[in-house]
């Protein structure tokens, strides 16, 4: 296995001229220019004194600048501590003392509504967005970043290019990242994450969805999250891949542009955007009669399926080799069209602990239901007397595998077995031939009266493709269960219904969803929501604000 830095290394000698990070609409940095900015940070921490091991956090928007504040830190061999940039401040300010981070690359608008008194151990705060200082303790400090150019040209008196470039790759084993998996103030669990870990996701990534210097990868994802940090920068950035960030989220159109103009190889999204993308645009489409007579007959159906096949491809680029969801399931119905039109789709699983990847599988082979098979670098078992038939919790042990949580020992215990495997928390089987399919979390979990156990997400899937649901939570009261959900206001406005059948819409949900489920598991009230569900990161809805 090659470490990832290696791979780093590498590709900036061989693209030095090639766009290596960029800012769709704004500033871009080849690989060359990337590299020296690295370099250019590399003195700054020599300066503070900054030693292997060290913390250094970084909490700004996406984008080229937030790729060469992680890189300059990840390959000095501090510890890089990404905060998700959605975080409130004070919650910012306590992961980063927590963290022991003695650097804070932020913003001055973050920073503003920070306070230095609350993260008493950082001595340098540097503006991502004009590279000038925004806090320094140390007037030595101050001096050598004001003279950064001289101490530049001092230690590359030739000029930096191609040949001064050196990446460590000796450190597998040694901590890399912690990353942080909620803004929590109370037990923060800080997932400790190694180059090994890294290396052994890039590697298989590179193995199974090889990149190259031809290929543009559009990046949406949270940088601070695992999912958009492995798969949508690292992973491809390695092999030649120029990144293009979108920055703040865009309008639809303005996506569409960016995709129309940067074309992608890939699309790694989260499947609710797959689920709106087919309820806006591929339903109506479906639901016409006459394309719904059409998509009935033999042959002709195979013609109008490519035809929305290729509409939807041209809409993100038309170069999409393969679109890649990850972080839930993806509904059964909607799923079932993916299937029938033959869109290069597959799903897959993971979670930050793993770094993120735990199962894979190419489209061509994906099975639907499942989320692929499990990753080569690590081994997944399923906690169950007939892990093929009977639902166990998903356990994982491997090169991928963090070594826990940084300063919260009780949680590091209690995330491994005995034998030294993570426990997901996660519910699952794994088919005969070796298949991953989910049915839960195990803390979603709900036992029903005669002692059978429900996964609230099954249900959920069948509430959602009942007529202007947009989102549902089932959950739990006093026995009975009730749907919560967050309704399509404008495809009931379209629909021009009356204020009596606008009433009606709950319990015709409620009615619908229970003629597909089987006794156990009926719903007994739908609730409206008036707001959307808030979601986490990965678009996961918080299910906890909702019991």
């Amino acid at each position: 296995m090659d470490h990832y830095l290696a791979r780093l290394q590498n590709a900036t000698k061989k693209y030095w001229d090639k766009p290596a990070l960029n800012n769709i609409g704004g500033e871009s940095y080849t690989y060359g220019q990337m590299a020296r900015s690295i370099e250019r940070f590399h003195i700054v921490f020599e300066k503070a004194g900054i030693a292997k091991g060290d913390k250094i956090a970084l909490c700004a928007r996406n984008g080229a600048r937030w790729g060469i504040s992680y890189l300059a830190v990840n390959t000095y061999e501090a510890v890089i501590v990404p905060i998700l940039y959605d975080f409130l401040p004070d919650s910012v300010s306590y992961l980063v003392d927590h963290s022991e981070s003695r650097i804070l690359f932020t913003d001055s608008e973050k920073w503003e509504k920070m306070d230095i008194a609350k993260m008493p151990g950082v001595q340098v705060v540097l503006d991502i967005d004009s590279w000038n200082l925004l806090y320094c303790s140390d007037n030595a400090v101050k001096e050598a970043y004001s003279k950064l150019d001289e101490l530049f040209a001092e230690r590359f008196p030739n000029g930096f290019g191609p040949d001064d470039v050196a990446y460590p790759s000796d450190n597998f084993d040694d901590l890399s990242t912690i990353n942080y998996t909620s803004g929590s103030t109370g037990s923060p669990k800080g997932v400790m994450l190694t180059y090994r870990n890294f290396s052994a996701n890039i590697d298989f990534a590179q193995r199974y969805i090889p990149t190259s210097d031809k290929c543009k990868m559009v990046s949406m994802l949270p940088m601070a999250h695992m999912y958009g940090l492995a798969f949508e920068f690292l992973y491809p950035l390695v092999n030649g891949t120029g990144i293009y960030w979108l920055g703040k989220t865009p309008t639809p159109s303005a996506l569409l542009k960016a995709f129309s103009e940067v074309k992608p190889y890939l699309l790694i999204t989260v499947p609710l955007v797959m689920e709106k993308i087919f309820k806006s645009k591929i339903k109506p489409v479906l639901d016409k009669p006459a394309v719904a007579f059409l998509a009935k007959v033999p042959l002709v159906n195979q013609l109008l399926f490519k035809k929305i096949r290729q509409g939807l491809i041209d809409a993100f680029g038309g170069k999409v080799q393969q679109f890649i969801m990850g972080g839930a399931a993806v509904n059964p119905e909607v799923e079932k069209w993916l299937r029938k039109i033959k869109l290069p789709y597959t799903v897959g699983y993971g979670m930050t602990e793993a770094c993120p990847l735990l199962a894979f599988e190419n489209y061509h082979k994906y099975v639907a239901g499942s989320c692929g098979k499990p990753v080569d670098c690590a081994v997944v078992r399923i906690a169950s007397e007939d892990p093929h038939s009977v639902v166990g919790e998903i356990q994982a042990k491997g090169e991928n595998i963090c070594l826990g949580y940084f300063k919260n020992p009780e949680a590091s215990a209690n995330a491994f077995t005995e034998d030294g495997f993570l426990r997901t928390g996660d519910l699952g089987i794994i088919d005969n031939d070796g298949n991953l399919f989910i049915r839960g979390r195990s803390k979603n979990m709900i036992l029903g009266p005669s002692g059978q156990n429900i996964y609230p997400e099954e249900i959920e899937a069948v509430v959602n493709n009942q007529d202007y649901v947009l989102e549902s939570v089932v959950v739990d009261r006093g026995g009975k269960l009730v749907g919560l959900v967050y309704l399509d206001e404008q495809a009931i406005a379209k629909s021009l219904l009356d204020s009596e059948a606008i009433s009606e819409i709950p319990e015709n949900i409620r009615v619908g969803a229970n003629k597909k489920l089987p006794s156990y598991s009926q719903i007994a009230k739908v609730e409206v929501q008036k707001e959307p569900f808030e979601k986490t990161p990965k678009m996961s809805i918080k299910r906890f604000m909702y019991k």
